[in-house]
């Protein structure tokens, strides 16, 4: 049987550290109105990454896993796929760490998101899928020597994302739950990785698109799981396959992996605007998407806090989903 790998809560304290000069330490708003309200006694707490560097918690995984970079490899350069956020994490960390980034982003990532990271001097290629832009990736790897930046794999990776879950322990010590959106998994790994090893009676729950869903899955059938297609609005949660590590650490301290529909995420969209002023990308709504769904009465009357992943979404997009959401009501 595989080794169970490991995440230690003095290395995560660690990371954080280490990284705390160069990425914020978002904050945490209690969501008292609207839909929060509605929901009577369940004390819901927002944890808003979506103020981090970039607009996402992306910048903790990336800018540690270039941290460890030899002076060779900083000199050959990095590479990453992405649909967006973890492209523009990747090409912030590399200009703070004074290397080049060859990205590989896909044929319908937002243009905001491409002219960001090309204005951060990176170079950009569009591929036409997620399964392709992976396999160009993995030839810039063998060409070029680049060191791949894996959007949610790693150790690496789970220690920067892990910080998220430490600031909000720190902040939010009476929390009986945590919600997380789950892509790949490294954001909910590092986050649950931290949570469960310092308080571990609360609940870390991870949601999916029903449309993408390898996590769950995979959880199911006790191993890392692909997926045959992805079929979402949330490309940011799109990610066609799990991989062990992440999954290793989400099987070891995620309570439950639950879906939720992309209309369910556009309408968690326009709550999360019309109560909270927050313009949010779907990926990001899925916590509350959740909340207001599946985890409905599983969560009532407890101390809840959501993890507001990104908002990197241009206003054209936006409005989109939104006047979908508004017909569709």
């Amino acid at each position: 049987m595989p080794v169970a790998p490991t995440l230690s809560l003095p290395d995560i304290e660690a990371a954080h550290e280490r990284l705390r000069a160069r990425v914020l330490e978002t904050p945490v708003w209690r969501w008292q109105t609207g839909a929060a309200a509605a929901l009577g006694d369940t004390a819901i707490w927002l944890k808003l990454e979506l103020w981090q560097k970039t607009g996402t918690f992306k910048l903790r995984g990336a800018l540690n896993v270039m941290d460890q970079l030899g002076s060779a490899e900083l000199a050959r350069g990095v590479t990453a796929v992405s649909a967006g956020n973890h492209a523009m994490a990747v090409a912030q960390a590399a200009q703070m760490v004074g290397t080049s980034a060859k990205l590989v982003m896909l044929a319908h990532s937002s243009p905001a998101r491409v002219d960001f990271c090309r204005a951060l001097g990176a170079e950009v290629l569009q591929a036409p899928d997620i399964h392709t832009a992976f396999a160009w990736a993995d030839r810039i790897q063998q060409d070029e020597g680049r060191c791949l930046i894996h959007p949610f794999e790693g150790p690496g990776t789970a220690l920067g994302t892990a910080g998220v879950g430490l600031e909000l322990m720190r902040q939010l010590p009476q929390l009986d739950a945590v919600v997380v959106p789950v892509g790949g998994g490294g954001l909910c790994a590092g986050i649950a990785a931290a949570v469960k090893q310092i308080k571990p009676g609360c609940k870390v729950y991870g949601v999916e698109p029903a449309g993408a869903n390898s996590m769950q899955r995979s959880l199911a059938a006790g191993s890392p799981q692909k997926l045959a297609q992805v079929s979402t609005i949330a490309d940011s949660l799109g990610a066609p396959f799990a991989l062990p590590y992440s999954f290793g650490l989400c099987q070891q301290y995620v309570d439950e992996v639950v879906t939720v529909t992309d209309d369910a995420l556009r309408a968690a969209m326009l709550t999360l605007f019309t109560d909270m002023k927050l313009v949010c990308e779907p990926a990001t709504a899925a916590s509350t998407a959740a909340l207001l769904g599946p985890l409905r009465q599983r969560l009532q009357g407890q101390v809840v806090g959501l993890i507001v992943c990104g908002a990197n979404i241009d206003a054209a997009r936006f409005s989109q989903l939104i006047q979908k959401q508004d017909a569709s009501a």
